[in-house]
């Protein structure tokens, strides 16, 4: 059931592509009085009553903001899962970590704050052999994440349940999102899958589960408007192998043995083509797959798009051009030939 307006929302990472679609969304409903987003850098979209906040979370200044505003919800988007445009894993794990603590600090003392929706991962299942078909809301992985993203938003998910723990009159909402894929948002999978010759694992061929960027909007707005406190797995339908993602987006695959798989990945990192991290090699090799039943019958909603729809929309979007360029994917494997041979030696 939806909530009465008046709502005065803050948006943390305001400069993503996410962030920025739900504010604008948000300034389109009557409903919602106020509107303020916290980043660093500008926001990307043409927002015109959302207040934007300069601020970094790390900063005692989040605090300030939370209190002057006076806002009800909170939506925690700032959580990345990049470590080279946040300037290092380090820096990467503070700004995750640490401007999670100081954003809940501040919400704890914040008597107006009624609602706190959070971004969170099927990252913190993490991927391994061992590991179900399905990941329920509930399951514990097998084998838990020991560093990066993955750890981050465990961590991240940590504080978030303290916190409603001492705050019980606040509604609380984790989205475990599956990788976002579509037109204009850009991750490390986009990226992967954009490449015109694309690494895998020789030997593995995983199982990859998709969330369209207008599916994870829809989701963060209903979580802003509607009482859905809880954890949510949220993602299209379906699943489909990483061998068949490839063929589709018209890239060519080069498997690499995995004694050279770490090798591999640093070679693409440092060319400037994906910031791999350790999780996301994991991914491509066992996949990972969560069970969306909570969010259809206790969240209500239904994905518009499944994780075949979510892929064909990116494909059609033009980022990941099906035509190849011979000369580019001969050059490209050459490179990596040569440097697999020379890793060898």
């Amino acid at each position: 059931m939806a909530e009465e307006g008046g709502r005065r929302v803050l948006l943390t990472g305001l400069a993503g592509v996410l962030a920025g679609r739900l504010a604008a969304r948000l300034e389109a409903d009557e409903g919602v009085d106020y509107i303020a987003g916290v980043d660093l850098r500008e926001p990307r979209h043409d927002l015109t009553r959302t207040e934007f906040v300069r601020a970094d979370l790390r900063s005692p200044l989040v605090a300030k903001v939370v209190e002057s505003t006076g806002v009800d919800t909170i939506v925690h988007l700032a959580v990345t899962a990049t470590p080279r445009r946040a300037g290092g894993r380090a820096r990467m794990k503070e700004h995750n970590v640490i401007g999670t603590m100081q954003l809940f600090g501040a919400g704890q003392k914040a008597p107006a704050l009624r609602k706190v929706v959070v971004k969170s991962t099927t990252a913190v299942y993490g991927s391994s052999y061992a590991d179900p078909a399905l990941f329920r809301e509930d399951a514990a992985p097998e084998v838990a994440n020991q560093s990066g993203y993955g750890k981050d938003a465990a961590d991240v998910e940590g504080y978030a349940r303290a916190f409603g723990r001492r705050r019980g009159d606040v509604t609380l909402t984790i989205l475990r999102f599956a990788n976002f894929i579509g037109p204009t948002v850009e991750t490390p999978l986009t990226s992967y899958l954009a490449l015109p010759v694309v690494p895998t694992v020789l030997g593995f061929d995983p199982r990859l589960q998709l969330c369209h960027e207008d599916d994870a909007v829809e989701v963060l707005y209903r979580s802003v408007r509607g009482d859905r406190g809880g954890i949510y797995n949220v993602a299209g339908p379906g699943m489909v192998y990483l061998s068949q993602a490839i063929r589709l987006t018209g890239r060519v695959p080069m498997p690499v043995p995995l004694p050279f798989v770490n090798a591999t990945a640093g070679l693409v990192r440092r060319t400037g083509g994906v910031d791999f991290s350790p999780e996301q090699l994991r991914l491509l090799m066992y996949g990972r797959v969560g069970d969306i039943s909570r969010l259809r019958d206790r969240f209500g909603y239904e994905p518009a798009y499944s994780t075949k729809e979510a892929l064909a929309a990116f494909i059609a979007s033009g980022r990941a051009h099906p035509v190849i360029d011979r000369d580019t994917v001969a050059r490209v494997e050459r490179q990596m030939v040569d440097f697999l041979n020379a890793e060898a030696r």
